[in-house]
This record gives C-alpha cells, sequence and structure tokens, in this order.
C-alpha cells in the first residue's frame, strides 16, 4: 500500500498514546481513521485535540467483546464504507508474576492483549479480503514481546503471543496481497510511561527512590513521542516491512540473547527426513513471503514431493 491516501484505517486503542500517534499520523496522509477506544474519557479527550476532523470517526469499544467489537466494525462501514487497515492496538499493562495465584488479572491481560488482536483479526480480515484492494494489519507487541521483564509475566506472555500471531498471519494473507506488520514500541510517552512530574497530585520524592525506578522516570522524560511511533507505522505499512522497532537502545540486548539461542542448538546434524521437512518448510515461508503466491505441490518423477511458486516478485 504504497499510497495511503483515502484510505480506512480502524484502530483499537485508538484514543489515548500509541494508538492516536497512529490517528494523526495517519490522518496527516490522507486517511480516514475508525477511534475505537474502551476509554470515554479519552475519546473526548481526542475528539478535542482533533478539533472536529470529520475524516476521524469515535466508536467506543471492548476488543474483548467479540459482539461490541463486530457492532463497532459494522458502524465503521456504515460510515467511511470499507476498511483497509486495522490495527490491532489496544493494550492493557498489568497481570502479577508467572507464580502469583490469582488469575483474574492474568485473564484480563490476555483477554485485551491477546484476545484483542485475535479478535480484530478474525472480524476483519476476511471484510478486507473480500473487498479485494489489498490491505495491511498492524499488531502491536512490545519490546516486552523480545526482552521481558521479571514481574510482568502476564504481559509479557500477551506480547510474545501476539508476535507470533502476526507472524503466521503474515504468511496466511502475504498471497492475497495483504501486508502484516508487528510494531515492538519500547519507552514511549503514554499512560503507561510517564515522569511523576507528570501527575501533580502524586507525592514523589525522586531522592528517595531506588536506582532502578530512577532509571524508568529518566527513560519516561526521554520517551518517544506517540506521534513518531505513529510515523514508523504508516511508513512500514507502505513499505510492507513485518517489524517495526522504535528504540534503538535494546539492539544489543537482541543480539546477545539471538546468539545465546542460536548457541543452544544441538552439534550433531538432523536425520534426512527431519532435514528435508524443515527445507521445505522455510521454503513454502520464504517463497509465500517473497512472491505472494500459494504453492502448487509438485511430485517429482522419483515418487517425492515439492512446491512450485510462481517466481515472479510481488509489487
Amino acid at each position: 500500500m504504497e499510497d495511503l491516501t483515502g484510505k480506512v484505517a480502524f484502530i483499537t486503542g485508538g484514543a489515548n498514546g500509541i494508538g492516536f500517534g497512529m490517528v494523526r499520523a495517519f490522518l496527516a496522509e490522507g486517511m480516514k481513521v475508525v477511534v475505537a477506544d474502551w476509554s470515554t474519557a479519552h475519546i473526548e479527550q481526542a475528539k478535542a485535540a482533533l478539533k472536529g476532523n470529520n475524516a476521524a470517526h469515535f466508536i467506543r469499544t471492548d476488543v474483548a467483546d467479540r459482539a461490541n467489537l463486530k457492532a463497532a466494525v459494522d458502524e465503521a462501514l456504515d460510515t467511511f464504507g470499507k476498511i483497509h487497515v486495522l490495527c490491532n492496538n489496544a493494550g492493557i499493562n498489568g497481570g502479577g508474576t508467572a507464580d502469583d495465584p490469582d488469575f483474574s488479572d492474568f485473564d484480563k491481560v490476555m483477554a485485551v492483549n491477546l484476545g484483542g488482536v485475535i479478535n480484530g483479526s478474525k472480524i476483519v480480515v476476511p471484510i478486507i479480503k473480500a473487498q479485494g484492494e489489498g490491505g495491511h494489519v498492524v499488531c502491536t507487541s512490545s519490546m516486552a514481546g523480545v526482552v521481558p521483564l521479571p514481574g510482568l509475566a502476564a504481559y509479557s506472555a500477551s506480547k510474545y503471543a501476539v508476535r507470533g500471531y502476526a507472524e503466521s498471519l503474515r504468511m496466511q494473507l502475504a498471497p492475497l496481497g495483504i501486508g502484516v506488520s508487528c510494531l515492538f514500541p519500547g519507552a514511549t510517552r503514554t499512560g503507561m510511561l510517564h515522569p511523576p512530574e507528570d501527575e501533580p497530585e502524586t507525592d514523589f520524592h525522586e531522592d528517595e527512590a531506588g536506582d532502578f525506578q530512577k532509571a524508568l522516570w529518566e527513560a519516561a522524560r526521554v520517551a518517544i513521542d506517540p506521534l513518531d511511533t505513529g510515523r514508523a507505522v504508516a511508513q512500514a505499512i507502505k513499505e510492507n516491512r513485518f517489524y517495526i522497532f522504535t528504540n534503538r537502545e535494546f539492539l544489543e540486548e537482541v543480539k546477545q540473547r539471538n546468539r545465546e539461542m542460536e548457541e543452544a542448538f544441538p552439534l550433531e546434524e538432523a536425520p534426512g527426513g527431519r532435514a528435508l521437512f524443515e527445507t521445505m518448510r522455510a521454503e513454502l515461508a520464504r517463497n509465500l513471503l517473497a512472491t505472494g503466491n500459494r504453492p502448487v505441490v509438485k511430485a517429482d518423477a522419483d515418487g517425492g514431493v515439492g512446491f512450485e511458486f510462481n517466481t515472479t516478485e510481488r509489487n
């Protein structure tokens, strides 16, 4: 989708933080935007910020409630006629530690962060497919889905799962000309991360805080503007780029983790049958993404099975 002008985006969690950064960036690209959000207060603030821009339509939505989300999508179609870009962005923090015996917070985080992505995709992707005009899906993960912190087990688990879901969806939709991106934001100026001075009613004493808390506050003070993240998302859609990383400070840790994984593989070679299957699986994945064509299964003269692809690159 090299030109976003006139396209319609449906953004969950769109009235605040990164979601609202996407809204502003997409409007600047000439798009129409459906802003779906749970918080009435955030919706009213976003409306005021956009000063009556009629290219934005606001709907109060609960992404964990499938019937509610479906009704919001129907309203979006009634308003703008089509949906070309889906941004599964709604998310919440919390959920407790990995060994916390209370399931309620864990279930809530998974229902919104992962369930919202799945619900949005299952409801909206068939609409994008039926339109036959291509499109794009953006799933918001987190750097916690790559390099998690202790104590955020539910949040990290949900964001790792979003990454896996998005990677699978990418291969599934590539032959249909529908792109998929996964966003991995780090420190971003949102309701989840802000310095304590942004909350004047809070009585905080920085000199009494521990080193980790001080570092977190300092990161919040220089966190990325959500509008810059929104612009990065718009650019990734135009380039049909899967990975969207916004915070370079994580690069060395990611490299180290990748090296650790590589070094953990067995030294002995896999037997022929396993190696052949993996070669075929990897070839299938590469060609789905490179050519945008589903493979045709072909049997060779010796009775073996392989895949045949149209090798023309997709635009």
